[in-house]
């Protein structure tokens, strides 16, 4: 294999920057083109910043790059879902067995060590300010234009990875070829940023180690905690309807309908009117894609080729999977790109697909389910279950979250436990025998 070969990078984000961490170790010679400014510089302003959940599957990416302890410094474990009711009432789920937890991460903190290791690399070279403007699919030369002189260049290349999100320019180029599957949807809802402040002495205003959740039936608003103290809250809501962005359109309409839902949040957010009226409603859009190669010279990551809702914490942590996987087939194939790139386009597009729907699911569960009794005893039901037979029965969330096994897998074996459960919690004595042996025979006489 010829290490001098030239491989180029499309997008300097999470995905992009941990996949140039991969080929740099092997020795190839690594180009990033990102259009947006070097966020490491004082003074940058990014785009999106909904925190992130770092699990397992992101976990194995970044310890597979050697960055592992860099980033446990810079996590907040969350142990379990809290959730606020609109009497101010509060319930816990825990989200996996003792000691387990998923991760809130900053991204653009993230994105900075991501760069700052790639950066370590000599054979690593990362471009500011470049967007990609063309990509000739029978030579893979790349034109490549400065955003702040407008300058163009081209620029030949052996592979070419395309990482550059939803809205990828070089997934743009692949779907004008012929047989080339493409979707897009978005969600009728949106999302706005808002924020929960440190107390005075840099504490946490709220449980730290937790995700915060006021579940109200068609909207939700969540919480992440940061290691400033501060927590950062989305609120996920319709863009139209009788409650939604465009109905509150005054002030008095926001403070009315925030105090009405959640009005145990509003006293630690002094700022909400500020950051409701000065952060964007952004929209949710879910991309699916296939193939996600052309030939041995072009493949799609991440975003790129299976942008998703975030509804699940997997957005992240299923494009660092694709590095794993990716690196994995790589040398499985003996570094044979064709061979690579055919396997990883087959492997991944269903597992993607999987997740894409289970992250949709997972929606309608934290907005309507999470606070309701029922689903909360089914959710006690399963874990006791879970822990007397663990070979037997992994609760959905654990093996999507907690484990490596295969998106498309996990929606097969949740979808049985769905069956199994919906006969347990119809019956009406459940609540009385819910921890019983009784309980336990049902559901092993139906696995």
């Amino acid at each position: 294999m010829n290490t001098n070969e030239r491989i180029a990078i499309a997008g300097g984000g999470l995905v992009g920057s941990l996949w140039a961490v991969y080929m740099a170790q092997k020795g190839f010679q690594v180009d990033i083109y990102e259009r947006r400014n070097d966020p490491r510089k004082a003074g940058f302003v990014g785009g999106r910043s909904i925190n992130l959940a770092l699990s397992d599957r992101g976990w194995k990416a970044l310890e597979g790059a050697g960055l592992g302890p860099k980033i446990k410094e810079m996590v907040i474990p969350m142990h379990r879902r809290v959730m606020h009711g609109k009497d101010e009432s509060i319930t816990f789920q825990p989200y996996g067995n003792e000691g387990q937890a998923i991760y809130s991460v900053p991204r653009g903190g993230l994105n900075k060590i991501l760069l700052e290791k790639a950066d370590e690399y000599d054979n690593v070279n990362v471009f500011f300010n470049h967007s990609v403007r063309d990509i000739d699919l029978e030579s893979n030369v790349m034109t490549l234009e400065n955003q702040e002189t407008g300058e163009r260049k081209e620029e030949k290349y052996d592979r070419i990875f395309g990482t550059d999100g939803a809205f990828s320019a070089v997934r743009s180029k692949l779907s004008r070829r012929d047989r080339f599957n493409f979707s897009q949807s978005y969600l009728t809802h949106g999302y706005k940023e808002l924020v929960i402040p440190p107390n005075p002495d840099g504490t946490h205003q709220i449980e730290v180690e937790a995700l915060h959740i006021w579940p109200r039936g068609e909207f939700m608003m969540i919480a992440l905690p940061n290691q400033d103290g501060s927590f950062t809250c989305t609120l996920f809501f319709p863009f139209e309807g009788e409650k939604s962005f465009e109905a509150l359109s005054s002030n008095e309409k926001i403070e009315a309908f925030f105090k009405e839902e959640f009005p145990d949040a509003v006293p630690h957010m002094p700022t909400l009117m500020q950051d409701y009226h000065e952060n964007p409603s952004s929209s949710l859009v879910m991309i699916s894609c296939s193939p996600w190669h052309l030939e041995d010279r072009i493949c799609l990551l991440g975003d790129a080729s299976h942008a998703i809702v975030p509804f699940y914490g997997q957005g992240m942590n299923s494009g660092f999977e694709d590095c794993t996987v990716l690196n994995d087939l790589f040398e499985a194939n003996h570094r044979d790109w064709a061979k690579t790139f055919e396997a990883f386009s087959q492997k991944r597009y269903p597992e993607a697909e999987a997740i894409r729907e289970l992250a949709l699911r997972n929606y309608i569960e934290m907005r309507d389910k999470t606070g309701d009794p029922m689903f909360l005893l089914q959710k006690k039901i399963e874990k006791r279950f879970a822990n007397k037979y663990p070979s037997k029965w992994i609760p959905l969330y654990s093996q999507v979250t907690f484990s490596h096994i295969p998106y498309n897998e996990a929606l097969r074996n949740g979808e049985k436990q769905d069956e199994i459960m919906k006969v347990v919690m119809d019956r009406p004595d459940i609540h009385d025998v819910w921890d019983s042996d009784e309980i336990e025979k049902a559901i092993l006489s139906r696995i």
